[in-house]
């Protein structure tokens, strides 16, 4: 091929497309060389103890238990007591119908004003003694002190007081049965 006129480089047949920069060649070599590095055998020991426990012996499942049939159950209930009603065995239940029914708690009289507070929320907190008559006070939940005697009323089960020591009210309530009737509990309230 010829030179030009103007001193020019020689013209080469290959285009210039064609030609690779060496900065070019030289990454591609070290990104070969970085691969077969990585190929090399860093985690041998990893890969002999995987080896290792995939061939020992593997362990055993038991086999599922084998299941009995359902066997049915027909509930008779004729025969049996309402479970919704509170147990009382029949003896009792016949000594209560007989002895108690005349026992009911006087609806006519007029209420007392310990007799609006549960028995649980009054204490006992001193006595009194004036001309042979002995008066216990009662403290309500409402912060005021009551002078009670024996025959007056406290307590939202008809409680009515039968004695009174130092220490101690003791008081007869009537209270339901469960079974349409009334029957009495003996209660107290203790000195605190």
């Amino acid at each position: 091929m010829g030179y030009s006129d103007n001193n020019k480089s020689p013209k080469t047949d290959a285009p210039a497309a064609a030609r690779v920069p060496r900065w070019l060649t030289a990454v591609c070599a070290g990104a070969c060389l970085g691969l077969a590095a990585c190929q090399s055998n860093q985690h041998g020991d990893l890969d002999q103890w995987v080896k290792k426990v995939k061939s020992e012996q593997k362990g055993h499942v038991k086999p599922l238990p084998e299941v009995k049939p359902y066997q049915t159950f027909t509930y008779h209930d004729k025969d049996l007591r309402d479970p919704f009603k509170p147990y009382v065995p029949e003896a009792e239940r016949k000594r209560q119908a007989q002895s108690n029914t005349t026992l009911r708690p006087d609806q006519n009289r007029r209420r007392e004003a310990l007799e609006a507070f549960s028995l649980d929320s009054l204490k006992f907190v001193g006595t009194l003694e004036k001309e042979g008559q002995t008066w216990a006070l009662v403290s309500a939940p409402d912060h005021t002190v009551h002078r009670v005697k024996v025959g007056d009323h406290m307590g939202q089960n008809y409680g009515k007081i039968t004695r009174i020591t130092e220490n101690k009210i003791s008081l007869r309530e009537i209270i339901p049965n469960g079974l349409g009737g009334w029957v009495e509990r003996d209660a107290a309230l203790t000195l605190k």
